[in-house]
């Protein structure tokens, strides 16, 4: 199943589907299951990774906000999305900052989703400011 031929085939977006901005809820979701899991994981390690518990919750929760505003597209509200993507970026980038001190599997796995989100959610930004100031 794939997320972005489900955006696609909405009828309030018929053939003005934003590939920047598919990716982005894509990945806001695979980041938003990654950081959950990396959270559940550090509570499991012997050493304290109560920050880094903290901001992959966060980082979770907020990634699973942008990605259910994003995908809605019924009447849709670009300037809350562009929010909801730059909440998303500031969540991913310091939590991949913190996951990326520990020398673990799931925390490198973590940061490294976390930096994929941040990158896809920047661009769909641009993507949506570009369509705004062309519109």
């Amino acid at each position: 199943m794939s997320i972005q031929k489900m955006i696609s085939e909405h009828p309030s977006v018929g053939s003005d589907y934003n590939e920047k901005l598919g990716t982005a809820v894509k990945h806001a979701m695979y980041c938003a299951a990654i950081c959950n899991s990396c959270a559940d994981a550090c509570s499991a390690e012997e050493m304290d990774m109560t920050r880094c518990i903290r901001l992959c919750s966060d980082c979770s929760d907020i990634c699973e906000a942008t990605y259910r505003v994003a995908s809605r597209r019924t009447d849709e509200n670009r300037s809350v999305i562009r929010a909801m993507l730059a909440l998303c970026v500031k969540a991913c980038e310091t939590c991949a900052e913190e996951c990326e001190k520990h020398d673990n599997a799931h925390c490198r796995r973590c940061a490294q989703m976390c930096r994929e989100c941040a990158r896809d959610c920047k661009g769909a930004m641009e993507d949506l400011h570009d369509e705004a100031v062309s519109a």
